[in-house]
């Protein structure tokens, strides 16, 4: 048994590995500031012992007994990250500086959840880790995209002069139960409009692409990651290769949904990437893994999830 810190566990993805590692066995201190996370998400684990949950801002050091990190505390969606810029880079930076210290402090194992958009609006497609990126450093995405690759840059630097053993990965567009339902990312906007019967909103011509991973699939992935050994350090891309334009995920979820919403097209937002899609190589090769869960079926699932918030909000 370890005593393993999730930040961010709350939120979405956080909540899901949360359980995963509970599952195996790990004791789990879960912070979050709840500013997209939420209690709902991880209330059903309240009742174990092996859980506690603690309110803090990772902005802050934090001084706690752990044996691993990891470090996913950043609101990840356009609209909670450009909502108070200057805030989510210092979550990325000063979050990733006070975990980076504690890990150092207790020579404890770190995980950064890092993201695709390091490779910003890219020149090369799929994109590969060793691919530099094509990020606009003063755009209204850049309190996010830059904040990430300075917190990679602190995570490597760290192991440089301390020898901190880190774990870092690239996380593509993930989706499945626990979405934030007003965060804004086409998943959850896409099945929110469909099931209120509202118009389904697609900016730009709708061509523009994405690669969709359940968040199972991706939690494996930041498991057998931090499994390596010291050796590997990652980056490594964890995403479904998949890839689909953004009206045919809206065609797919009108679908599933049974739905009347008819698309409604509205102007591209600054810095939209035009394609998004992880060679998943190094992936396969170093951990073995590569997503199984298919998006009609993930889909059904979060649907299901919706369709229960939106009946328990209404009731």
């Amino acid at each position: 048994m370890k005593r393993i810190l999730v930040t961010g566990g709350a939120g979405f993805i956080g909540s899901h590995l949360c359980e995963r590692l509970l599952d195996q066995g790990h004791e789990v201190l879960c912070v979050d500031n709840f500013y997209t996370g939420a209690r709902r998400n991880v209330a059903h684990l309240l009742q174990n012992p092996n859980f506690e949950l603690m309110r803090h801002d990772v902005t802050f050091p934090l001084f706690v007994e752990v044996d691993e990190i990891y470090n996913l505390a950043c609101p990840a969606s356009p609209i909670h990250y450009q909502y108070d810029p200057v805030q989510t880079t210092k979550t990325s930076v000063h979050g990733a500086i006070n975990m980076l210290g504690l890990a150092k402090r207790r020579r404890a194992k770190i995980f950064q959840a890092s993201t695709s958009e390091v490779y910003g609006d890219p020149t090369v497609h799929p994109q590969p880790e060793e691919y530099w990126g094509n990020v606009n450093p003063i755009g209204f995405r850049s309190c996010y995209d830059e904040g990430k690759r300075c917190a990679e840059t602190l995570f490597f630097d760290y192991r440089r002069q301390h020898g901190l053993r880190i774990k870092v990965a690239r996380i593509f567009n993930t989706y499945g139960p626990r979405m934030h339902p007003n965060d804004g990312r086409v998943v959850s906007n896409f099945i929110v409009q469909a099931l209120k019967g509202e118009p389904i909103t697609l900016y730009g011509e709708g061509t523009q692409t994405r690669s969709f991973c359940y968040v199972d699939d991706l939690v494996e992935g930041f498991l057998r990651l931090m499994a390596t050994g010291d050796d590997v350090t990652g980056p490594i891309n964890l995403g479904n290769p998949g890839e689909f334009t953004i009206r045919a995920l809206a065609e797919k979820v009108v679908a599933l949904t049974g739905s009347r919403s008819a698309i409604e097209y509205r102007p591209l937002p600054q810095d939209d990437p035009q394609q998004r899609q992880p060679n998943i190589e190094k992936a396969k090769a170093v951990l073995d893994w590569s997503p199984t869960v298919a998006l009609d079926e993930g889909l059904t699932k979060t649907i299901a999830y919706f369709d229960g918030l939106l009946r328990a909000d209404a009731a």
